[in-house]
């Protein structure tokens, strides 16, 4: 169906987007003449940035609808992608850098609410679980952009035209794909508001998404996402750098590894939605958190190349579901759906926020590879509190 192949488009820009710029970061440090606590200072704008867009998202949607919200939130997105590398390879400013790391930040973290919303609701119109897949599209999404942006780097091509020719891809194809989401005024869609008598306004609906907070299994579901949301985020924001500064590797091989890391997550989940009906979402998350913090030992303590690569395998399949299976247990309850979304959102994303600079600045004077003991700690956490996943109601797996 068109809506469904719609938000796979959705979820492949945005993984794109985002693995084009941190299969960058050591060019961009380097263009930039960053320390490696500078590198996640300048990070932290595209951490404040998503924060800002988790928030607004609510608003963006009740405010534009969702086929124009999701547009201008990935226009916001794309010009800061752009303005990242004109900053790094033309103008050599960090201000600007972490000025247009802000829009990257704040495009991304509301198009990561619409198109998860959107998400959930294709997943209960085809009554089967989608989540994972759609999850595995992003991931297919960070493989492309973390090769792209390894090609990019063996070949000395400037960040600037790399990141811009990205943020015009990504822009022009979100175009395309919203013309398949459907109107709908629950949604604020004025389109679609002459179709039904009664369409709450948008401060209602803002009263209403509030309101989920006071909700403890929001807050407990909230505790698994931010573990496994940690720990894949901060995959993107240093393990490249980890590979180069921690392993002695070059810029190339840390963008490959990177790669190894998004394949990885990628497999775990396409594989996932069988294994979660097969075995359930509390045993499927308390393997990934076994897995991941196996996987994040090996990274920081590999004496080899390889058993760094099988480490970042156990690390990307650890972190693959926790994101994606977070999103389907807090829309198990259809009431309020869009609102608990974005609320396991937001607080999944606070690691976005708080990962880069704590991991900068504790990397700074222990080490980056120290410095990952942190996921360790989160990842294991995430486990324990995977019972607060279980399913509400089965759902068959698909035939």
């Amino acid at each position: 169906m068109g809506w469904r192949n719609a938000i796979f488009v959705l979820f492949f820009v945005s993984g794109l987007g985002l693995a084009s710029w941190v299969s960058r970061i050591p060019t961009v440090r380097d263009g930039l003449a960053l320390r490696t606590d500078e590198v996640g200072l300048l990070i932290f704008g595209l951490s404040a940035g998503s924060i800002l867009g988790l928030v607004s998202a609510v608003w963006l949607l009740s405010a534009f609808g969702a086929r124009r919200a999701i547009v201008l939130s990935i226009a916001v997105s794309s010009t800061g992608l752009a303005l990242v590398g004109v900053a790094a390879s033309v103008w050599g400013s960090a201000p600007l850098a972490f000025a247009a790391l802000i829009l990257v930040g704040f495009g991304m973290g509301s198009t990561d609410v619409m198109m998860n919303v959107e998400g959930a609701a294709v997943e209960r119109e085809l009554g089967v679980t989608l989540m994972p897949l759609l999850h595995a599209c992003f991931s297919l999404g960070t493989v492309a952009g973390a090769l792209l942006g390894a090609a990019a780097a063996g070949l000395t091509v400037s960040v600037g035209w790399h990141l811009s020719g990205v943020a015009v891809l990504a822009l022009a194809a979100a175009a395309i794909a919203v013309r398949f989401v459907p109107l709908r005024p629950a949604l604020g869609d004025p389109a679609a508001a002459e179709h039904t008598v009664v369409r709450p306004n948008w401060a209602e609906r803002m009263r209403s998404s509030l309101a989920v907070w006071r909700d403890p299994s929001i807050l407990l579901i909230g505790v698994i996402v931010l573990g496994m949301t940690f720990a894949e985020g901060s995959a993107s924001d240093w393990l490249a750098l980890a590979v180069v500064d921690g392993h002695g590797q070059s810029d190339a091989t840390g963008a490959l590894v990177f790669g190894v890391f998004v394949s990885a997550m990628t497999v775990g989940r396409v594989v996932g939605g069988p294994v979660l009906d097969r075995f359930g979402r509390v045993p499927v998350l308390r393997a990934c958190s076994v897995l991941g913090v196996a996987g994040l030992l090996l990274v920081i303590l590999a004496p080899s190349v390889w058993l760094l690569v099988v480490g970042t395998v156990l690390w990307g399949l650890g972190a693959s579901l926790g994101f994606p299976v977070g999103m389907s247990a807090a829309a198990d309850d259809t009431a309020n759906a869009a609102a608990r979304v974005s609320a396991v959102a937001m607080i999944g994303y606070f690691a976005f926020l708080v990962g880069p600079p704590v991991l900068g600045l504790i990397g700074e004077q222990v080490g980056i590879l120290t410095a990952l003991f942190v996921i360790v700690v989160l990842m294991a956490l995430a486990g324990l509190a995977a019972p607060a996943a279980r399913e509400r109601t089965h759902t068959p797996a698909a035939g």
